[in-house]
């Protein structure tokens, strides 16, 4: 590999794609030889055309990946850590890019601005596009409502126990504190902690706060963003949430916003930092309808009502902003303190509180949209890992806590599940043999699975691999549907509907 070509390929691209000025071109050159641990620069012809042709950066990632290997400047583990440093020097400064972001904004909407900012973050490689393009995606109609599934290829599977300890773990002197933290913006990385040398953000205020907005690198959906405190704090949904969520769809209409609720097995993954997930696609949620509607004689002017969804979530919407926030800090409070005994519900036991909300906020025109998300994180014998958590009978499919993402129906599964749905429909249509005792051993890659297999089999063999795979992902379809309703706090038994409408009596509401 010579590394002078690619130096001259790099400032090419970076032209192109990065907007380095013409005038910044010989300083660039020189910085890129230094890292390369080269003394003069590339003197020959050379033709560059491809590089106008490239939807992503990772012809050229693989190409400094191996000069860096080569040339000892990186081992196979740091190569990776060094190609994103590459692209963290050729990208521009965060200042630029928050001025930029901010023209943009300004001359030709906030959609132009997202445009621009996601751009850079797919063409400096901080967006693993081509990574994210190799998830398996399909979408499940299930009556009125419809889901949409993702088998992630690209990120670890976590417990609930590993996330739980994220609270309780001693911070130490680490630097920085955690991935989500502010001085990630440009930090080369380590063995332990992912390459941000390329990461840019863009600032913003939320509740009175500072903030700062940047791109999802795993991206589950359009223009994944992430809103994140600059103070390292704990995840708290509370009284103040609504207005830093208000603040927030002000600021970018054009994308919904959503926290996790702040208590685990029903938090999300991270919960030692404060942050938001939002984008511009929609949510299987978000087309959901009402079930029941309800009037208020405080809120006269929203339109509020229990969504037609699987888990138990109210919405309201209205234009007024201050009379959207008041009814969302009640709810809030409200559901804190909320116990329904006849529906597992117990709001805290001793000094450990059980009821959380992850609330979720979209801007349509002048309207703002509230759905309120209610969730429960108690256990008992029956139920260790959570009675509305994923109940054991679908935790092959996934144990992960179910999160804002998947509340709202983007199912985001383990990429196991993409070597093993293969192997059980090879089985079911006949192509693999089926030895049940062998599926007993726990360390057989099926064991999770073996009541799924049987249940197959016992509706009988697929007459070709493409059944057997459709008879899968209609499982798989049934199971994220049943795992949506082990997340509801309120049954769609008589039971349930008697607790939902007890919450919304206490909330002042009258069913119209």
């Amino acid at each position: 590999m010579d590394g002078r070509l690619l130096v001259e390929r790099l400032l090419v691209y970076a032209k192109t794609y990065l907007h380095l000025e013409d005038c910044d071109t010989d300083y660039m050159r020189n910085v890129l030889l230094s890292r390369f641990s080269l003394t003069d620069p590339y003197e020959g012809e050379a033709d560059f055309s491809d590089i106008g042709n490239m939807d992503v950066p990772d012809a050229l990632v693989a190409e400094i990946e191996e000069y860096a290997t080569e040339s000892a400047l990186a081992d196979e583990n740091g190569a990776e850590r060094f190609a994103a440093d590459i692209f963290g020097i050729l990208t521009p400064l965060p200042s630029v890019i928050n001025e930029e972001f901010l023209r943009i904004k300004k001359s030709s909407g906030v959609q132009a601005a997202c445009d621009y900012l996601y751009a850079l973050c797919v063409k400096n490689y901080y967006i693993q596009k081509t990574a994210i393009g190799r998830n398996l995606k399909w979408e499940y109609q299930d009556g009125a409502n419809r889901l949409e599934i993702t088998v992630n290829l690209s990120k670890p599977e976590k417990n609930n126990k590993d996330i739980a300890k994220l609270l309780t773990a001693p911070q130490g002197k680490k630097y920085p504190k955690c991935q989500l933290c502010k001085e990630n913006e440009g930090f080369e990385g380590t063995s332990t902690h992912p390459a941000r040398r390329n990461l840019r953000t863009v600032k913003v205020k939320l509740g009175g706060e500072n903030w700062f907005v940047q791109y999802s690198p795993y991206a589950y959906y359009d223009e994944h963003c992430i809103a994140i405190n600059e103070a390292h704090v704990p995840m708290n949904v509370n009284e103040r949430t609504p207005a830093k969520l208000l603040d927030f769809v002000d600021a970018f209409p054009n994308y919904f916003i959503g926290s996790n609720a702040s208590l685990p097995i029903v938090g999300g993954s991270i919960l030692n930092h404060e942050h938001f997930q939002g984008g511009l696609h929609l949510m299987p949620m978000h087309k959901a309808g009402y079930a029941k509607y309800y009037r208020s004689a405080q809120f006269a002017d929203l339109t509020i009502g229990i969504l037609d969804w699987y888990n138990s979530a109210i919405r309201f919407e209205g234009k007024n902003r201050e009379e959207v926030e008041a009814f969302a800090v009640k709810a809030i409070a409200a559901w804190r303190d909320f116990s329904c005994p006849e529906c597992d519900i117990l709001c805290r036991t001793g000094e450990t509180q059980h009821n959380a909300v992850s609330p979720i906020l979209r801007k349509i025109g002048e309207l703002y949209s509230f759905t309120m998300i209610l969730r429960n994180n108690r256990t008992d014998d029956r139920y260790p890992d959570g009675i509305f958590h994923v109940h054991p009978e679908y935790q092959n499919i996934k144990s992960e806590g179910i999160g804002l993402i998947e509340a709202m129906g983007l199912f985001i599964l383990p990429g196991r599940l993409k070597r093993q749905l293969e192997e059980i429909a090879r089985i079911l249509c006949g192509q693999a043999p089926y030895d049940p005792k062998a599926l007993e051993k726990a360390d057989h890659d099926l064991h999770v699975h073996k009541h799924m297999i049987a249940a197959l089999i016992a509706e009988g063999m697929a007459k070709d691999m493409q059944e057997a795979t459709m008879r899968c992902e209609a499982y798989v379809n049934k199971v994220c549907a049943a795992i949506l309703d082990n997340t509801a706090v309120f049954k769609k038994d008589q039971n349930g509907r008697n607790g939902f409408e007890k919450f919304m009596q206490m909330l002042s509401l009258e069913e119209v």
